[in-house]
C-alpha cells in the first residue's frame, strides 16, 4: 500500500502522514451523509416530478373518467331539454286540447327532500362529482316517470275525446228559427222583481210558450222537477267531465230523473214558472260546480255571424226576466 508524505519546512524533510481511525471515521461518516442528502435530493425531485408507471396509469384513469362524466353531464343536458320541451307540449297543446289541468310546476320539478340524501357518496374522493351525477339522474327519472304517468292521463282522454266532445255543451237551448231575441246574458242584471242588481248566472232566451227546449249536450238528468226556487220547472242535465247545464221555467218537462239523454233531444218547453216575467228559458253552464258564461259554449249550430249577434245582444245592459 503506498503511504502519503508531506513536507515539512521547518525540518526540511518528508515526513510520513500518519492516519488516525478518528479521521478514518469521519471522512467514511461525510461520504455517507452526503450520499443520503442527494439521495434523498433524488428522491424528492423523483416522487414530485417524475410520475411513476402506476402513477401514469391513475391520471389517465382519471382524465378518462372526468372526459366521460363531460360526456355523460352533456347527454343529461339534452335530455333535460327534451324533457322540457315535452312538458311545454303536454301542458299547452294535449292538455288545452283535451281540456284537462296542467300539472303544477312543483310536481315537474321533481324535487328531493333531505339535506344528507347524497351525504354518503360525498365521503369519496370524487365524492362531490358522483353525488352532482346521481342527484341529475335522479331528477330525470322523476320527471320521466312524472311525464309517463301523464301521456297515461291524456291517452285516456284521447280515448275518450269523441265522447267528451258529444257531451261537452255545444250548441243553444233554443232554436234559432224560433228565438225572438235573448234578453238577458251573463254578468251584473237588473232583477225584474226585485228591481236591484243581481248576478245573472246564465243567459235569458225569450221564445213563446210551448217552443221545444233542446239537451245542449249528451248526458243524464240529473234534475227534472219544479222544487228549487226561482227557477220553476226546470231540468239540470249532467254531461260528464264536469260539466252541467240548467234549463229553467219551463212550461213543461219532458224527461224524467236519470234518463239518457243526447244532444238536441226535446227535454221540455218554454215557459214562465216559477220567478220570472216573460215566457223564456234561463239557460246555464256549469263546470266543476262553477257557473260560467253559456256564450262560449253555441259554436255547433249557429254561423260566426250569428254568434257575432247573441254575444251583442247578451252584452247589452238590461233587466233579466228571473
Amino acid at each position: 500500500m503506498a503511504h502519503k508524505y508531506i513536507f515539512n519546512k521547518k525540518s526540511l524533510t518528508y515526513e510520513k502522514i500518519q492516519h488516525r481511525f478518528q479521521d478514518k471515521l469521519l471522512k467514511v461518516l461525510s461520504y455517507l451523509l452526503t450520499s443520503v442528502f442527494f439521495s434523498a435530493i433524488v428522491l424528492v425531485i423523483g416522487f414530485n416530478v417524475i410520475d411513476s408507471p402506476k402513477e401514469k396509469i391513475l391520471k389517465r384513469e382519471i382524465a378518462e373518467m372526468q372526459l366521460q362524466y363531460d360526456l355523460l353531464n352533456n347527454k343529461m343536458a339534452q335530455v333535460s331539454d327534451v324533457m322540457k320541451n315535452m312538458e311545454l307540449r303536454d301542458n299547452d297543446i294535449y292538455r288545452v286540447v283535451l281540456d284537462a289541468q296542467p300539472i303544477p310546476e312543483s310536481v315537474r320539478q321533481a324535487g328531493f327532500g333531505g339535506a344528507d340524501r347524497y351525504k354518503d357518496l360525498e365521503a369519496y374522493s370524487n365524492g362531490k362529482l358522483m353525488a352532482d351525477v346521481t342527484k341529475k339522474m335522479d331528477v330525470l327519472i322523476k320527471q320521466i316517470y312524472v311525464q309517463s304517468k301523464s301521456y297515461d292521463e291524456i291517452e285516456n282522454l284521447a280515448r275518450n275525446k269523441e265522447k267528451m266532445l258529444a257531451c261537452i255543451p255545444a250548441i243553444q237551448p233554443i232554436d234559432n228559427k224560433s228565438l225572438k231575441c235573448i234578453i238577458s246574458g251573463f254578468g251584473w242584471r237588473i232583477h225584474p222583481v226585485y228591481k236591484t242588481e243581481k248576478f245573472h248566472t246564465g243567459i235569458d232566451f225569450a221564445a213563446a210558450e210551448g217552443t221545444p227546449i233542446y239537451a245542449t249536450g249528451d248526458g243524464v238528468v240529473e234534475k227534472a222537477d219544479d222544487l228549487e226556487q226561482g227557477y220553476g220547472n226546470h231540468v239540470v242535465i249532467n254531461h260528464g267531465f264536469g260539466y252541467e247545464t240548467l234549463y229553467g221555467h219551463m212550461s213543461r218537462i219532458a224527461v224524467t230523473v236519470g234518463e239518457k239523454v243526447k244532444r238536441g233531444q226535446v227535454i221540455g218547453y218554454v215557459g214562465c214558472t216559477g220567478l220570472c216575467t216573460g215566457d223564456h228559458v234561463h239557460y246555464e253552464v256549469i263546470k266543476n260546480g262553477a257557473k260560467i258564461n253559456p256564450i262560449d259554449f253555441f259554436y255547433s249550430n249557429i254561423t260566426p255571424e250569428e254568434y257575432r249577434q247573441i254575444i251583442a245582444q247578451a252584452s247589452q245592459p238590461s233587466q233579466s226576466l228571473d
